[in-house]
Parts: structure tokens; C-alpha cells; sequence
């Protein structure tokens, strides 16, 4: 399966889109205070297929009558994503809360299975009865099945196509080099073998640029059209900040998977990191990473290997193995006390997890790349 994303053109006949999505959101803000009510009352989740069929009832009132002119399995896939929702609280209550109400801006897209939408010669798609041009920057290769229709805050459209294409796998040389990267906040990848990839920081490197904007935002009157230039003015940035970052993370994953025929990470505690960092672990956004990172590998035949995040790797010695209990996160290099080797505490944390990796090799010849003397 394989997704494909356009832009649509901006004109008048995008209106009708945004009036769509804007009835999605009060048929999920309605759901969501059903099953509210439900709890409250009988003390439990009502179901999806109770509320596929109250769904049917409410189209048949002449207060909900307006639904009847939605697509209906856009319609049913409100009340799937809503089920998800609950799925995903009752699996981890303590991370996922409660589907919460969505203003009709926060609502951002309805999604359109077999029948709504046809994809036309050339670049336009018919979706329902009106036909879009969007920009086509990419052949579309397989069979559509499902359509997404997507905007973002500035107020762009966006059309996602899933089909059923599979790619092939690309057939990359092996090197038979393998690699263990640790995760920093001053570095943003420390290799074992001193291949090291810098912080690019993009929120950091606009802050200034989004405090303007964002002192020019509150300045303005509330619920006036200066007051949503403001607001695109704004959102146009983090736009910026959020397709720089990708950028940068897609062309890092390629890199690393055409150098190396298995890449060793550390699992990260993405909350604790969250809760000491905050801001710039945002920023730094390893998780989104790591997500491509093992996208591309899959495709290029490269093994990802992770190890336990409870692992300490940076008080480790790498040298004689002994763990310096009384290392703490200020400080950056150490000396073992055992073998007297002085340490990049990030380098170090990645020749551990180099060889605590190499442990899950199952037999497999990768050679080691690392220098001589990578302290």
C-alpha cells in the first residue's frame, strides 16, 4: 500500500470542502457527548456498532437532516475514529485520555472509502459531484482505494490517495558496515566510529521570528480580520519550522541507510526527556525520526537494531565495563575509575550501544567501522 499527497489549487469551489469538514466536526462533537451521556448513565462505552446504528436513526430526523447530504461512509469513519479513540484510552488509560470536543478550525479532515471521490485524467479528482485540479507532482502508481481530504491551519486542502501499489525493494550494494548512534541534545547523533550528525534546532533558529508573530497575535482584536492575518502570519511559520525538520530527517535516514547495512539505536524514554528538556526534545523530534529512519531501512533491506532503554550506557565504561553509579547529566566527560580512561560521555553511550547491539546479531558477519581510538 502506498499513500500519495497533492495540494489542491486555492479557489471559491474550496469552500464547499471546508463546509464538509466543518459538518464532520459537529457529527464528532455529537458522538462524543453521546457516549459521554452513555458513561455517565449506564456506566460503559456503547459501542461502534450501536452507535453505526444511532447514526442511521439521527439521519432520519428532520434536525439532522443536513447529514443525509455528507458522504455516509465519510460519516461512518467519524464514528470509527471515535472508537479507535476509546480503543486506544482502555488499552493505556494513563497515557491516552477521553475523545475530547474539536472546535470546527481543529477539525481537519473526513476521509472518502470506495464510493465519493474518482481520480480523473491529467491532475483532477471529482469529489462528489464538483471537480478540483490539484498540483500532480508525481505519477500515481496502482489501484485508489480510499481517499483523505486534509487541511492544514493555514487553510490549504490537501488530498491523500491510498492505493494498493507495493514497492519494490531497491536493490542497494551492501557495505557491510554497521553503525550505533546515541542521541543528544548538543549532537544529534553521536556515532561510535565518530561519524556525528550535528542539532539543526530549527524552532530555535526562529524563535525570535515566532515571538514577533506571536506578540503580533495577541495584540490584535479578538474576532477581527487583523486578528486572523495575525494568525496565518504565524501558522505559515511553524508551517516553515515543521517542513524544514522533515526535510532534514528524510534526507539523514537516506544517508544513514545508504552508508550502513544495520544502524544500532537506543530506545528512548521520550517522556522523561519531555519532562527535564521539554521545548527543544520537541524540536529535536528523535521519535518522527526513528519512524523514517525504519521506513527507509525497510525498503533498503538495513536492519535496525534497538536496545533497552534502561540499559546505561553512558556510565558504562567502555573500556572495563564498569558503571559509574555517580555520573549525573551535567556532566559531560568522565574518568573511569577502574581503568583511569577519560570519556565523551556521548561517545561512549554510543560504543555501548554499538556492542550491546551487536549481541542480537543471531551469527550475522556485519564488519565494525569504528576508529582506532574513538575517545
Amino acid at each position: 500500500m502506498k499513500t500519495y499527497k497533492f495540494k489542491l489549487y486555492s479557489n471559491h469551489g474550496n469552500r464547499e470542502l471546508h463546509k464538509t469538514i466543518d459538518s464532520h466536526a459537529d457529527v464528532w462533537n455529537h458522538f462524543v457527548a453521546l457516549c459521554r451521556r452513555y458513561y455517565a448513565i449506564y456506566g460503559k462505552y456503547p459501542g461502534k456498532k450501536a452507535l453505526m446504528r444511532h447514526l442511521t436513526k439521527l439521519k432520519r430526523l428532520a434536525k439532522f437532516a443536513h447529514w443525509t447530504q455528507l458522504p455516509s461512509q465519510a460519516l461512518q469513519d467519524v464514528i470509527d475514529r471515535l472508537d479507535k479513540a476509546y480503543q486506544k484510552q482502555f488499552a493505556n488509560p494513563r497515557r491516552s485520555g477521553r475523545p475530547r470536543f474539536k472546535k470546527r478550525v481543529r477539525y481537519k479532515s473526513f476521509t472518502l472509502k470506495q464510493a465519493g471521490w474518482q481520480l480523473l485524467p491529467g491532475n483532477r479528482i471529482k469529489i462528489g459531484k464538483v471537480v478540483y485540479s490539484y498540483f500532480k507532482s508525481r505519477s500515481v502508481f496502482g489501484n485508489p482505494k480510499r481517499c483523505t481530504i486534509k487541511r492544514d491551519a493555514i487553510g490549504d486542502i490537501y488530498i491523500c490517495v491510498l492505493t494498493d501499489y507495493e514497492e519494490p525493494d531497491l536493490n542497494r550494494p551492501t557495505t557491510g558496515n554497521s553503525a550505533g548512534f546515541d542521541f543528544g541534545l548538543k549532537r544529534y547523533l553521536t556515532g561510535h566510529n565518530g561519524h556525528d550528525i550535528d542539532s539543526p534546532q530549527f524552532f530555535k533558529r526562529s524563535i525570535n521570528a515566532i515571538k514577533r508573530a506571536n506578540r503580533a497575535h495577541s495584540r490584535t482584536k479578538k474576532r477581527s480580520k487583523n486578528r486572523e492575518r495575525a494568525r496565518l502570519d504565524l501558522a505559515r511559520k511553524h508551517r516553515k519550522i515543521e517542513r524544514q525538520r522533515e526535510n532534514f530527517h528524510w534526507k539523514l535516514a537516506h544517508l544513514l541507510t545508504n552508508q550502513y547495512d544495520e544502524i544500532r539505536l537506543e530506545t528512548l524514554n521520550m517522556q522523561g526527556m519531555k519532562a527535564l528538556w521539554g521545548r527543544k526534545v520537541s524540536d529535536l523530534s528523535f521519535a518522527d525520526f526513528v519512524k523514517k529512519l525504519v521506513y527507509i531501512a525497510k525498503k533498503k533491506s538495513v536492519k535496525i537494531t534497538g536496545i533497552d532503554k534502561w540499559y546505561p550506557t553512558s556510565k558504562t565504561c567502555s573500556t572495563c565495563g564498569v558503571v559509574n553509579e555517580t555520573l549525573n547529566l551535567r556532566d559531560r566527560q568522565w574518568q573511569c575509575s577502574d581503568c583511569g580512561t577519560i570519556h565523551d560521555r556521548d561517545r561512549n553511550a554510543a560504543i555501548n550501544i554499538f556492542r550491546v547491539g551487536a549481541s542480537t546479531l543471531d551469527g550475522e558477519d556485519v564488519r565494525d567501522t569504528s576508529v582506532s581510538n574513538p575517545c
